[in-house]
């Protein structure tokens, strides 16, 4: 496998972990939007929403690192 390969399957690995943090993000959305009735809790959207898509990246990124060093430690 090139390094190209390598370095498009880490981006392709990025842009998941970030469409899943935001998928689970997404999840009752409105019930923690509108939990109080006198207005929105504008907090889920500059708050939860940016930590959920960067949270997925790095957890995807880094799953990506653990399997990559541990295939390198097994060809020695």
């Amino acid at each position: 496998m090139g390094e190209r390969a390598r370095a498009a399957g880490g981006c392709l690995l990025g842009v998941v972990g970030a469409a899943t943090g935001l998928a689970l993000w997404s999840w009752d959305f409105r019930g923690r939007f509108f939990r109080f009735e006198q207005s929105p809790d504008w907090s889920v959207l500059y708050a939860e929403l940016p930590l959920a898509v960067l949270g997925g990246t790095a957890l995807a990124l880094a799953a990506w690192a653990l399997t990559r060093r541990l295939a390198l430690r097994r060809r020695r």
